[in-house]
């Protein structure tokens, strides 16, 4: 290698560096992105029905503080009130669920073992070091209120000015690659952007199914607190295979303080849920995001680890959308661009060529076409 290839070397690990220390401010310009996408798919539709970019562009902006603002109107209070009396339930469940485990080992368990069987303080406790260095990992970037304030404004101003103006920002990013290329890159963007589209609609109308099912199902069965529960359901479906996992054990753990029928109840709440989470993924599914990019599970679940242990909480709250993005680079680039045309013009075979040099006995003639 000589002093210029030694030199692109250092370039690109020093670049590589760079980026690992800013990849926390690079996750939340992503973020901006999926936000002004969401939006700018409104303000796509009423061009389409003849409206000028700018008064789209506003009358998205309107519909989303609308939303907003309804949302915290109607929907908050309610479920502060009983997001509340989850935390006075949730513990209280967990002490009988812990209790009733402990009686029925100790009724399995023979007498000489009994002594043997583990409690569940002792677990929790064992836990609790493990627990507390994953949670300090994870919200890292939400350490504080202020902080976590500043991060979703953050978020939000860089948002508006993608959604005013995204051309001028989309060209900016395709003049980074060389100039034979930028056709190609261009296709790749307009992919992405059509992917997340349609995958931020499938994931607000799974959540909104999900939350609606979940509280009215609650209320049926009388587990209290149905609306904050519901509503913490939906929110939770938007993390695939760990959202819905977590969504269902405070329910249950509160459905075992019932007096009367302790496990039943709990068992019809476990139901329940098993329930809507077999209709959302097989009937709503499969029609909502018909056309969206497939993720194969065991992927998405590789996935969401990755991003949670390198960004933390927000990067598994932003892991399947990365996933989606991630997954259209890889295969326009890396498979279609690189490793299927690696080698793809087809090799002379030297027997055949060898033969048709000895039948002419011409090796000045052009050889033959491929």
């Amino acid at each position: 290698m000589n002093l210029g290839h030694w030199i692109g070397l250092l370039a690109i690990i020093a670049a590589l560096y760079i980026l690992w220390k800013i990849r926390q401010i690079l996750l939340l310009v992503f973020a901006a992105v999926v936000l002004a996408n969401s939006l700018n798919l409104l303000a796509q539709r009423l061009q389409k029905a003849g409206m000028k970019r700018s008064r789209a562009v506003l009358l998205s902006i309107l519909f989303m503080l609308v939303l907003t603002v309804i949302f915290f109107w109607l929907i908050v209070p309610p479920f502060a009130r009983q997001f509340q009396e989850l935390f006075v339930l949730v513990p209280l469940g967990s002490e009988e669920f812990s209790s009733k485990i402990e009686g029925w080992l100790l009724q399995l368990v023979p007498g000489p073992f009994k002594p043997y069987v583990p409690r569940w303080e002792s677990l929790v406790q064992q836990a609790q070091p493990l627990i507390n260095a994953l949670l300090s990992g994870s919200f890292a970037l939400f350490s504080s209120w202020f902080g976590n304030l500043l991060n979703v404004l953050l978020v939000v101003v860089l948002g508006l000015m993608l959604l005013v103006n995204p051309l001028d920002y989309r060209r900016g990013f395709i003049r980074l690659f060389p100039s034979f290329y930028r056709q190609r890159v261009d296709g790749i963007l307009l992919e992405c952007e059509v992917a997340l589209g349609r995958w931020i609609i499938g994931a607000f109308i799974s959540m909104a199914v999900v939350a609606i099912f979940s509280t009215l199902g609650l209320i049926l069965i009388g587990v209290p607190a149905a609306l904050a529960q519901g509503i913490l359901s939906g929110l939770l479906n938007f993390i695939p295979n760990i959202g819905p996992t977590f969504s269902v054990v405070p329910p249950m753990l509160i459905a075992l303080l019932d007096p009367h029928t302790p496990l039943l109840k709990a068992l019809l709440v476990l139901g329940l849920y098993i329930l809507i989470q077999q209709l959302e993924s097989n009937l709503l599914t499969p029609y909502v995001m018909s056309q969206q990019v497939s993720l194969l599970p065991a992927l998405t679940l590789m996935g969401q680890v990755f991003f949670a242990t390198i960004f933390g909480f927000l990067g598994l709250l932003l892991a399947i959308p990365l996933m989606v993005v991630l997954q259209i680079w890889m295969r326009r680039v890396l498979l279609e661009d690189v490793l299927d045309r690696w080698g793809s013009s087809p090799q002379p075979d030297p027997v055949s060529e060898s033969l048709v040099i000895k039948e002419t006995d011409d090796i000045s003639q052009p050889p033959l076409p491929e």
